[in-house]
């Protein structure tokens, strides 16, 4: 089972990587196999050492200034002549920028099919495929695909989905070097500049409390009360799907299988009803409080501390106590 191990400007491994190594340490061991890590990059040594640390076994390294900047046409002739090497049965990738511009053209170099953007990943006990799982149908359905006849079985997976890998510096793999950067040829792309997220920018999947403002907060005013409750929390401000379609909050702060999946440490849904495609977006949470005048809302059931209660009765006074 192979993982495409992105890596950040600086050469490190990137956090969608922590994940999906710790994903496909859990699922190689349901197949009694191993897992492999590949790194294309500059400099990536280090993510190399990294993505050992966090349960690769063995790396396959293409460490050459060739390929200082993401070229998917490039990277893609290399990850399948690699496949077809050493014949991976699984490769997964992030849902990231990188990963859905690499691994759809992958799928087509090795003949293959691809389940993009998935929420879930299991192996199935009896078959031993792996079922992939995402969004359909504008996210109102969740279909779980398998690829039965074709390899690698290959998957996009959202970043936020898996707990990130606990690195151990005491363990112990293989890097393998690829050479032979020349003899992929030349590419139709020019790299023009790279430009860093500007700061200030939504950043949900590093926050580590989100406090979301579900339909329940009935507009602007609701809304408002739970960005106060982030600021003084210092969170960041979440939506649901149908708070952004209402246009009272826009798309980068939507939450959700068709928004961003979070993982933060404290995750609090203020009028959040917790439709299913929510809550695949939040579920990983590590605290989940529930803040819903209506005892049967579905959010209650993920919840690890539910109050009954009007938000506009509730948030001012969790404010209050908090001094603001």
């Amino acid at each position: 089972m192979w993982v495409f191990c992105e890596t950040r400007p600086d050469g490190t491994l990137a956090h969608v990587a922590r994940e999906l190594l710790g994903a496909a340490t859990t699922l190689a061991g349901q197949l009694g196999t191993g897992v492999g890590g590949v790194l294309i990059g500059a400099g990536v040594a280090g993510a190399a050492r990294e993505a050992i640390a966090c349960g690769a076994g063995r790396v396959y390294l293409a460490d050459d200034p060739a390929y200082a900047e993401f070229d998917d046409v490039r990277f893609a002739r290399l990850l399948g002549r690699l496949i077809r090497e050493y014949a991976p049965d699984i490769l997964l990738g992030g849902a990231t920028a990188i990963g859905r511009a690499l691994l759809p053209r992958v799928a087509v170099e090795t003949h293959t099919g691809l389940t993009a953007d998935c929420t879930r990943l299991e192996i199935d006990p009896v078959s031993k495929l792996l079922q992939q799982t995402r969004p359909a149908f504008g996210g109102n359905l969740l279909a779980t695909i398998i690829c039965e006849k074709f390899r690698p079985q290959m998957a996009t997976v959202r970043p936020g989905v898996f707990p990130a890998a606990a690195p151990d510096p005491a363990r112990r793999g293989q890097v393998i070097r690829i050479p032979g950067a020349a003899a992929l040829g030349e590419s139709a792309l020019r790299w023009l500049e790279f430009r860093p997220r500007p700061r200030g920018d939504v950043d949900l999947r590093s926050a580590e409390i989100v406090v979301t403002a579900g339909y329940g907060t009935g507009g602007a005013k609701g809304v408002e009360l739970a960005a106060a409750l982030a600021r003084a929390l210092g969170g960041v401000l979440g939506a649901s799907r149908a708070v952004v379609d209402a246009g009272w909050v826009t798309y980068p702060h939507q939450v959700g299988q068709t928004g961003t999946t979070v993982q933060p440490k404290l995750y609090i849904a203020c009028g959040v009803s917790g439709a299913i495609q929510h809550i695949v977006g939040m579920q990983n949470s590590e605290m989940i409080v529930a803040i819903n005048k209506d005892p049967q809302a579905p959010v209650f059931r993920f919840a690890d501390v539910a109050i009954v209660g009007d938000l506009f009765d509730v948030i001012p006074e969790i404010l209050r106590q908090l001094g603001v």
